[in-house]
């Protein structure tokens, strides 16, 4: 039996790079099992695949597996998610609502920008850059932010580096990050420079075979809380650019709403998304 799997470019920019996700509607084929899953995500091999299903709590119920495990929220996947369920003709409305194993989130749909609700960020310790001395030079990272972890739905260790040609060149060390990361109990390390107005970022993440990702939202949603929370930089919309050193250029907005007294009150992913090409897998060959 062969099942269609849909491949979508979230966070692109000019309609161009992004990072690809795959996405299943389980309504097609009878249900899946978490291993039939994982086995599909590793054959497709991009960092995350979407499975999409009926909720009794929101519009859809979405499932994030890794090729090697699942994860709770994925930014990047539910985008590239609604661009295809867009491209299908399948939105009538400007808002849904998903499902998620970690509450329901509302998706908003404005002119051509998908946004994705967060959850309100949660911060955790601050970590000495010495731990990272076996990861990459740490004489790159600037001591003026201290590094922290932070979760907007999954939780990073956000690394400051002192220029964007010292994060582009940068070298990890994957299976330094991972112990580290695995120490932590983090997803991954989320590495930041400013260049003038931009800002810049890499993300690694190989404890979920994940070395380098091309766009991720809810690690762009972490920094922009932490940028607003710290005062480093606060203002109502930030734009991230990530993916060049993968050769697919990203954008990924993060919109923050806030109370009377300068407090996080809502937390927005956003960007484009546009459909690739649909593929058939064959269900009976996935181990």
């Amino acid at each position: 039996m062969k099942i269609p799997v849909y491949v979508a470019s979230a966070f692109s920019k000019d309609h161009k790079g992004g990072n690809k996700a795959g996405v299943v509607f389980e309504q097609d084929i009878n249900a899946l099992t978490a291993v039939q899953k994982i086995a599909i995500a590793k054959q497709l091999g991009y960092a995350e695949t979407a499975f999409i299903s009926a909720s009794e709590k929101a519009d859809y119920k979405f499932e994030f597996f890794t090729p090697k495990e699942e994860v709770d929220l994925c930014g990047h996947a539910t985008i590239g998610s609604f661009a295809i369920l867009m491209h299908l003709n399948k939105l009538s409305r400007s808002h849904y609502t998903i499902e998620t194993n970690n509450s329901v989130l509302t998706i908003t749909i404005q002119d051509d920008n998908l946004f994705m609700e967060q959850n309100n960020p949660v911060f955790g310790d601050t970590i000495p850059k010495s731990q990272f001395s076996d990861c990459f030079d740490v004489s790159l990272i600037e001591e003026k932010y201290p590094i922290q972890i932070v979760s907007t739905g999954l939780k990073d260790i956000l690394i400051p580096i002192k220029s964007k040609t010292a994060l582009h060149t940068l070298q990890p060390n994957f299976e330094k990050i991972k112990e580290i990361s695995e120490h932590y109990n983090v997803v991954g390390t989320h590495l930041y420079a400013f260049d003038n107005t931009q800002i810049i970022t890499r993300n690694f993440a190989p404890l979920y075979d994940i070395n380098e990702e091309a766009a991720t939202g809810t690690s762009n949603g972490a920094l922009a809380c932490y940028l607003y929370e710290h005062r480093y930089l606060q203002q109502d919309t930030y734009i991230f650019e990530q993916g060049y050193s993968l050769h697919s250029p990203s954008e990924i907005l993060v919109t923050l709403s806030t109370t009377s007294k300068n407090e996080i009150d809502k937390v927005w992913v956003g960007g484009k998304g546009y459909y690739s090409e649909t593929k058939y897998l064959n269900l009976d060959s996935l181990k």
